[in-house]
C-alpha cells in the first residue's frame, strides 16, 4: 500500500516538528515563571510518589503547550497519550481512552475548549475522584456501571481559555498562560533548531529570522526551513542577516513581522472602511478568510503591536497602522490646513 502524497507530506512535516522540539525542561527556551511553576510540581510530586496534579495550558498557539506535556511526561517518568477535544465525541471514546492507563500516566487533550459538553461532564468525576459512571443500554434496562480508574494528569490545552466552563476550569490545580517569547529567546531557538538540522546560521541570521516570527517558535521554526532552501539555493548553505532578509522579503514578510495577509486585513479596515469600526465577519468577507482564523491567528498579534484596537461597535485602525501603511490617520486629515 502506497503512501499518498498529502500523507507524506505531513509525515515530514510532523518528522520535523519532533526532531526540533525539546524533551527536558533544560531544553526548553523562554517561559521562564511557567517552567519554574512545573519544575516545582513535578519535583513535589515526585518527593510524594504521586501524580502530578492536573495542568491546564493556555495562550495563543504554537507557544510550547504540547511541548510542555510531553516534557512533563518525561520529568515525570509516565507515559504521555495525546488526543484532542474536536476527536472525542462521545463517552464511550472518553471510557476507552483513560480505562487504558497507567497509574500516573498523562492524557494530554489539545484545544479542550472544543469538547463536547456531554463528554466535558463525565471528566468531572474523572478528575476529581478516579472513577467513572458510564451509562449502558437504554430506556428500562439502562443502568450505570462505575469504572475505577488509575491515578493520572489530565493536561489540558487551549488557545481559548474564556470558552473552558467553570466546573472544568475548577478541577485543574495547576494553571499557566503562555505569553509570546522575545527576540532574544526566539534567536536562540532558532540558532538550537538550526544546529539540530545541521544548518549554518550566523547570530544575526538568526535574530533576523526571529525578529519576523510574530513572538511564536512554531513561526520561528518554519521561518527558518523557508530560509533553509534560500540559502541552499543563492547563499552556499548559509544564512547570514542579509541572506535571511532577502529570503523572508521573498516570503513577503516585513521587518516586523506582518505577512500578505496581515497586510490584507489593514489595507481593508483602512481603505474599504475607512479606518473602522467594521465588524469582525465583514472583515472576513472582505480578504477571504474565517472568522475564526482572523481571530485566532492573525488579530492577537495586530492587537498585540498596536495596529488594531477591538471595540464593542467593532475593529479598529489605530494610529501605527496608518504610520504602517504610510498613510495620515482619519482623525488627522481633518487637523491638516486646506
Amino acid at each position: 500500500m502506497h503512501t499518498r502524497p498529502a500523507e507524506e507530506f505531513n509525515q515530514r512535516n510532523a518528522s520535523f516538528d519532533n526532531r526540533l522540539r525539546p524533551t527536558r525542561f533544560a531544553d526548553f527556551v523562554g517561559q521562564q515563571k511557567v517552567r519554574d511553576r512545573l519544575l516545582l510540581a513535578v519535583e513535589a510530586a515526585l518527593q510524594r510518589k504521586e501524580a502530578l496534579d492536573h495542568v491546564l495550558l493556555s495562550g495563543p498557539p504554537g507557544l510550547g503547550k504540547t511541548t510542555l506535556a510531553f516534557i512533563l511526561g518525561e520529568a515525570m517518568g509516565v507515559h504521555v497519550k495525546t488526543t484532542s477535544g474536536p476527536v472525542i465525541d462521545k463517552p464511550g471514546d472518553l471510557a476507552g481512552l483513560l480505562t487504558s492507563l497507567e497509574p500516573g500516566d498523562i492524557v494530554f487533550i489539545d484545544e479542550v475548549h472544543r469538547m463536547q459538553r456531554t463528554v466535558e461532564e463525565y471528566l468531572y468525576s474523572a478528575m476529581e475522584d478516579f472513577v467513572l459512571d458510564i451509562m449502558i443500554d437504554q430506556g428500562p434496562n439502562a443502568r450505570s456501571v462505575r469504572l475505577e480508574l488509575p491515578r493520572f494528569t489530565l493536561i489540558g490545552a487551549t488557545t481559548r481559555s474564556g470558552l473552558i466552563s467553570s466546573p472544568l476550569r475548577s478541577r485543574f490545580g495547576i494553571t499557566n498562560r503562555l505569553d509570546y517569547y522575545s527576540i532574544d529567546d526566539l534567536s536562540l531557538i532558532i540558532e538550537r533548531s538550526a544546529a539540530k538540522l545541521e544548518i549554518s546560521v550566523e547570530s544575526e541570521g538568526a535574530r533576523e529570522i526571529a525578529a519576523r516570527a510574530r513572538g511564536t517558535p512554531r513561526i520561528a521554526n518554519n521561518l527558518l526551513r523557508r530560509v533553509r532552501d534560500f540559502a541552499q539555493v543563492r547563499a552556499n548553505n548559509h544564512i547570514t542577516r542579509a541572506v535571511a532578509d532577502e529570503a523572508l522579503s521573498l516570503l513577503e514578510i516585513d521587518p516586523r513581522g506582518l505577512d500578505e495577509m496581515d497586510l490584507r486585513i489593514l489595507e481593508t479596515i483602512v481603505h474599504k472602511f475607512n479606518g473602522g469600526p467594521v465588524g469582525l465577519n465583514t472583515i472576513a468577507v472582505s480578504v477571504g478568510e474565517e472568522p475564526d482564523t482572523i481571530e485566532e491567528v492573525y488579530e492577537p498579534f495586530l492587537i498585540q503591536e498596536g495596529y488594531l484596537e477591538r471595540t464593542p461597535k467593532g475593529r479598529l485602525a489605530t494610529a501605527s497602522c496608518y504610520k504602517r501603511l504610510g498613510l495620515v490617520s482619519a482623525s488627522r486629515q481633518n487637523e491638516l490646513p486646506l
